[in-house]
């Protein structure tokens, strides 16, 4: 008689599915298997077999951005805040080390009892000597990282990987007042592209640069410059690896990203830092006021911010070589410049390269 009765609830209450678990669940295992399927692609490639491009249908974009991975990136980064016990550090450090094939010698402190967190660990700074900044060239690399593309903007159309393209417009934003950038003033008719070259018989060109997670994370200012403007797109992080940038059109355009845009002695210049899963945060060492991958954002939507003020009619400097922002992870930057017809790329599509090494130059 003194028996506690247990109160249960029925089956299909416990047993539920609800629509996003299963959208959750879904597209989750949908992006396992894509990560697979771009494993064997990469596999191909190294024996130096040709793989056809296989663009993504709509569905399969849809249902991939069905994955919450902006909840999992800002889960990761609280998780990357955690601080280590500091007899699991070198356990932890040693683990990605050895996952990544991460060159700690290179690290100004190579004690990896230093770093409290994963966030500290992944911002880990080089010794000086580490990275030498090429002088002779117009153009440095501003990150470590793998070469995915580079050439010559033509109609409007940038090309992310070789035979994937995305539009220019879509990726930069509406062209910025011709005060902020000191454009010419264009003819109405001209295209976007035609719009962003400032002066005669210059070109358009571009260079994508992919950080792996065992890259160093920082990025440095690839020439002299001054920054105008920065414009923020909020959106998803979908992977950025070569095997989906292979896979979706227009990646770069659908994933969070911040655009500087300015101008070096030849024109109009702009370095573009994208984000990608596990990668919200884009840090801009001298931009205070930029906060990425926040809960609400607006679909399709950005804010602006210029440099360019009263007080500061220039903009904000950069040297070559400089400082100039960070990511959480690996992930993507992207640069789009005006130059002379002369110029030329010293790279090779697929090639690695390191921050300092020379991009191009006339």
């Amino acid at each position: 008689t003194d028996r506690k009765k247990l109160h249960t609830a029925p089956a299909r209450q416990v047993f539920r599915l609800r629509p996003f678990h299963v959208l959750v669940a879904t597209g989750g295992g949908y992006a396992g298997y894509r990560k697979y399927e771009n494993y064997k692609l990469e596999e191909l490639e190294k024996r130096g077999i040709e793989v056809p491009v296989k663009l993504a249908s709509e569905w399969e974009v849809a249902l991939y951005k069905s994955v919450p991975t902006r909840l999992l990136s800002r889960a990761w980064g609280r998780l990357n805040q955690v601080e280590l016990p500091t007899w699991l550090r070198k356990p932890v450090y040693s683990l990605y080390i050895w996952t990544f094939g991460v060159n700690m010698k290179e690290a100004a402190v190579e004690d990896l009892h230093h770093y409290r967190n994963l966030s500290e660990f992944f911002r880990r700074k080089l010794k000086p000597q580490a990275r030498p900044v090429c002088c002779l060239h117009s153009v440095i690399s501003p990150s470590d990282g793998k070469i995915l593309n580079f050439g010559q903007v033509k109609n409007c159309e940038v090309e992310q990987v070789k035979g994937v393209t995305y539009s220019l417009e879509s990726f930069l934003g509406p062209r910025i007042s011709t005060e902020e950038l000191r454009f010419r003033q264009a003819p109405p008719g001209n295209s976007f592209q035609q719009q962003l070259v400032t002066k005669e018989g210059n070109e358009l060109y571009h260079c994508v640069i992919y950080l792996a997670p065992g890259d160093y994370h920082c990025f440095h200012s690839p020439t002299d410059w001054r920054v105008s403007h920065r414009r923020h797109f909020p959106g998803s992080l979908m992977s950025v690896n070569p095997g989906v940038a292979r896979w979706i059109k227009e990646l770069f355009c659908h994933n969070e990203r911040v655009v500087l845009t300015g101008d070096w002695k030849h024109g109009f210049f702009s370095l573009t830092a994208v984000g990608a899963t596990n990668v919200g945060s884009i840090r801009i060492y001298f931009d205070q006021d930029l906060h990425t991958n926040s809960p609400s954002y607006s679909k399709g939507s950005y804010n602006d911010f210029s440099f360019i003020s009263n007080n500061n009619k220039e903009g904000i400097p950069m040297r070559k070589g400089e400082h100039l922002g960070e990511f959480n992870l690996g992930s993507t930057i992207v640069l789009i410049f005006e130059a002379p017809k002369d110029f030329k790329f010293h790279l090779k599509a697929g090639q690695k390269i390191r921050f300092g090494e020379a991009l191009g130059s006339l």
